[in-house]
This record gives structure tokens, sequence and C-alpha cells, in this order.
């Protein structure tokens, strides 16, 4: 078994149709190989989320952190972080949607163990495949990755959006002392993006493995809002080019 401490952070919003399989999925993936936790963000759900997680904490070791009303994403993500990070040597996140597949996990762990500090599940990697997921969808990401890459230049990173990552909690706890609160200050979707580019101000070092991303799996409705999340793209990657003073003292969007 390995050694190490894992926490799986799992920001949620309405996701009683999915969280079921994901959690099951979670267990099964990690329970003979590593130490390791759950802890979910439920984001102000309106449905049965909170109490699925309560549920399968007979089961299987799972926390429940709940936000008294939606605050969106990068507030899911912030809270989830910022606990997992604490008292973890490693710490994954990863989509609600059951679009992703926990066995990734542990290619994941071991490319940390070759001492990078982030490691990507990357749509963008030789073998990474897009099952089920609308076209003009594909085509707008793949669209704004390029844009980005070619702005951005991240050694090791071709996709900065994907939510299914694995970090250091050493690095995550570097970047909170020195952000503080503003590690993470975008509320949507552009979370994901912000928080490589703060980590690259770290120079943390980055690596991906390939994903296969399931749509035809997740049982829920997709809650971006592609154009706005687009948007707040540009303001992020904008933002990012600032100098580092300015991006600890904002407020968050």
């Amino acid at each position: 078994m390995l050694d190490k401490r894992i926490i799986v952070m799992l920001p949620a919003y309405n996701e009683e149709k999915d969280l079921p399989a994901l959690l099951h999925r979670i267990q099964c993936a990690l329970e003979k190989w590593a130490k390791y936790q759950v802890v979910v963000v439920d984001d102000g759900s309106t449905d049965h989320t909170a109490q699925i997680v309560r549920d399968a904490a007979m089961k299987m070791p799972v926390e429940l952190i709940q936000h008294p009303q939606n605050m969106g994403l990068g507030a899911a993500m912030r809270t989830g972080l910022k606990a997992a990070a604490q008292n973890s040597d490693v710490v994954i996140t990863l989509d609600a949607d059951n679009s992703q597949d926990p066995e990734l996990i542990r290619t994941m762990v071991q490319r940390l163990d070759e001492g990078f500090d982030v490691v990507i599940a990357s749509r963008f990697q030789p073998g990474a495949q897009e099952v089920g997921v609308p076209p003009f969808r594909v085509f707008l990401s793949h669209l704004s990755s390029t844009g980005i890459r070619t702005l951005v230049r991240y050694p090791g990173v071709r996709d900065y959006t994907c939510g299914f990552r694995a970090y250091r909690a050493e690095t995550l706890r570097n970047l909170i002392a020195i952000f503080g609160d503003n590690f993470i200050r975008e509320n949507g979707f552009s979370c994901m993006f912000e928080l490589l580019l703060n980590l690259r101000t770290l120079n943390a070092r980055a690596s991906e493995v390939p994903l296969v991303l399931r749509y035809d799996l997740k049982e829920g409705v997709s809650k971006m809002r592609i154009f706005r999340t687009m948007w707040r793209y540009v303001i992020t990657l904008t933002r990012g080019f600032l100098p580092i003073t300015w991006r600890i003292t904002s407020k968050h969007e």
C-alpha cells in the first residue's frame, strides 16, 4: 500500500445523479492501494447531494463540507483545496459528474513521484479521447486551448482547464501561504486556469497524462456557461501577466 496520504477533493453542485457512481469508483480504485479520504464540497446544492455523501460515509472515508448557498466552482475549489492540503501528501481534484476515471489517479501519483508538483489528466496528449462530448464544445475547447498554450507556454502543460489533477500538497500549501485566499479569485470555471497561472509563478513543475473523458457516462446536465467562461479566460489570462503583488491583493470575482 502507498504510504502517502491522498485526499480526493470533489466540488459538487446538484450532482445526485452522478455522485453515487463516482464515489463507488473512487473506492474501488483506491481502497486496496492507498491511504485516502474523499472530501466533497457541496456548493449549496438543492438536491440530495449532501445526503448521498452522508450515506457514503457509512461505507468509505468521506467528509462533507457544505456552503450555505451556491457560490461557484472557484469558491468550492478554494474551500476544498485549503482543507485538503492541510493534512495530506497528495491532493486529487476531479469533476463530480462521473466523466473522469479514478483509476487514472494511480498513474498521476506515480508521476508526482518522478519530481513533478502538478499532474494534469489531459485531453490533448496522445491517447486521449473525448467520448460523448458535443462537437461544438470540443471545437471551442480545442480552440481556446490552442490560444492559451500559444500565450502562456507553461512547460509540460497542454490542457489548462481540465479539473482532474494531482497536486503535491506541499506545493499547494506554499501557494496558499503566498497568495492567501487569492490563490483562487475566479468563482467560475476559469478558476482551473487561474490556479495553473499562479502555480507557474511558483515555478511548479507540471506534467500530463492522457485522459479519456466520458461524457456518455454522466447523467446530470452541464453547469458551464460556455461563452461567459471563455470571456473569463481572457480576463484571467490578462491578470496572469500582472505583477504578483497585484494578484495577491485584488478581490475575488
